[in-house]
């Protein structure tokens, strides 16, 4: 299975890694400025150098330590991210956390918008299942959620119509459980609300979470995705 192909602006910032280079890639959900729970996470998952890590954004905001975050991503080679809408949010202007550095904002400013290896996608929000890759722009890869138009939370979400062929990890949601379908991994698991950390690990095909038991920020209960079928990844 062949490398995404995306349109010409989504391009450039496409990062296609190297499968024969890693012997195993680890995907994990948005941290959210949460610095204890990302490192409690890595020291469960403990990463060889030649294994990937790769984060599906939304490193920063909302939660205590967006420096601390971004510092302990960008130090480590063989760790690799996407930008957020919380990132993207933050380029723009529309929001500045006071934590973060100049030199923290430029390495922001040059993430991908999307990662990929053979038969796996990275992105932060979702794809439309109703349009081809390459018709999509940043912002969707970003946003995407709802497939009613100004939906929000309305279902049906993308990933319930999805069906491939690159099997695509995405956050952006947050969500009472992950998202396991064999084509769409969801792993925003609120950790910054109270929930957990969440990592997939792809050569074992299962999650693997922490949760050091602190609420940064309340969310209420029912503002959480319950996906509608949990069902084996592979099935």
């Amino acid at each position: 299975m062949s490398v995404p192909r995306f349109s010409e602006t989504v391009e450039p910032q496409h990062l296609r890694l190297d499968a024969d280079e890693w012997t195993n890639v680890y995907v994990v959900g948005d941290v959210h400025g949460c610095l204890r729970e990302l490192e409690a996470l890595i020291d469960t998952l403990d990463p060889a150098a030649d294994e990937a890590v790769v984060f599906v954004g939304d490193l920063v905001r909302k939660g205590p330590d967006n420096h601390g975050v971004v510092q302990y991503v960008r130090e480590r080679e063989n760790f690799f991210t996407v930008r957020g809408n919380n990132e993207e949010k933050i380029l723009r202007g529309e929001k500045d956390p006071d934590d973060l550095t100049e030199a923290d904002r430029e390495w922001i400013a040059d993430l991908p918008v999307a990662i990929s290896w053979e038969g796996h996608l990275v992105v932060h929000g979702g794809v439309d299942p109703r349009k081809s890759l390459a018709d999509h722009d940043v912002d969707e890869l970003e946003n995407t959620r709802s497939l009613v138009e100004d939906g929000g939370y309305e279902r049906p979400f993308w990933w319930d119509e999805y069906d491939g062929p690159a099997r695509v990890f995405f956050g952006h949601t947050p969500l009472a459980d992950p998202v396991l379908r064999r084509h769409a991994v969801g792993l925003d698991t609120g950790c910054v609300y109270g929930g957990e950390l969440t990592a997939f690990d792809v050569n074992a095909d299962e999650t693997v979470t922490v949760d050091l038991g602190r609420t940064i920020e309340h969310r209420a209960e029912e503002k959480f995705v319950r996906p509608r079928r949990l069902v084996a990844a592979r099935q």
